[in-house]
């Protein structure tokens, strides 16, 4: 009798228990640590998990990184901010059915003080040239993603190769390295959604923005089923469906810090 009491309560509690740690499918995403850093996959992602009866497993890393796993097929989605190398990875046959989805700008931040002197400056490339001269504090996130991508881009154009005690590279995400060169009062690159969300956390301010070579776009792409049979193309194909759905959209651009907006959807 007591071992039937047992067994009577044991199913009531399963019964009453929810069911939402029971996701039926995962889905693997690697992205940029902006995504992550900004809030943005906090507001994205659990409409669609909830829809769709899923869990979405996120790897947030630098856009490289994030590129590798999707050749390796460790992950069935990528979603990076590097149209280049975005475009060799499908060109060679890893990536399949790439979509814009949003788009911000870089940052340059620096100290109040500014000691390189370029506060204001809309020519990044320049900019990048009077820090050098000036042997000022930079911080490079070093981590061969989108936003470190740019920057050696944009250090090319200077016709600099950055080296000695006043460039570090860092190895570490968005947030991290807008933190540490906070704290060394020296300069930094950032894409702007980040820099939004840890503005309360540091010091630095934009002191160079506006430049076109500064545009920052997203992409999002499903890792090619052809190549890793395992990949789940049907979730991935409705994750992009969703992402560039309207219900996205709303979401992104409706995601603000402080009444500033992160990200702007692509057309």
């Amino acid at each position: 009798m007591v071992n039937l009491l047992k067994l009577a309560i044991g199913l009531s509690l399963l019964i009453l228990t929810p069911s939402t740690g029971f996701a039926g499918e995962h889905l693997r995403l690697a992205t940029t640590t902006s995504t992550e850093n900004s809030g943005l996959l906090a507001e994205l992602l659990p409409p669609f998990e909830m829809a769709n009866d899923c869990k979405v497993d996120v790897i947030a890393v630098g856009t490289g990184k994030a590129i590798k796993l999707g050749e390796t097929g460790d992950v069935d989605v990528i979603m990076v901010h590097a149209r280049n190398k975005e475009d060799q990875f499908v060109n060679a046959g890893y990536g399949v059915d790439r979509r814009d989805v949003m788009y911000n700008d870089f940052v340059i931040l620096g100290p109040a003080n500014d000691p390189a002197g370029i506060k204001g400056s809309k020519a990044a490339a320049e900019t990048l040239s009077r820090i050098a001269a000036n042997k000022s504090t930079f911080i490079s996130r070093g981590d061969d993603s989108g936003t470190h991508s740019r920057e050696k881009q944009l250090w090319q154009k200077a016709g600099i190769i950055p080296a000695g005690d006043w460039y570090l590279e860092a190895g570490r995400g968005m947030g991290e390295v807008i933190v540490m060169a906070g704290e060394r009062q020296g300069y930094t690159m950032s894409d702007r959604g980040t820099y939004i969300a840890y503005s309360e956390k540091t010091p630095l301010k934009v002191v160079v923005e506006g430049d076109e070579g500064l545009f920052n776009p997203y992409g999002v792409i499903i890792v090619n089923p052809s190549r890793h049979a395992h990949i789940k193309f049907e979730l991935a194909k409705k994750f992009l469906d969703y992402l560039t759905s309207h219900q996205a959209k709303v979401l992104i651009t409706g995601l603000r810090k402080g009444g500033k907006q992160l990200f702007y959807v692509s057309e």
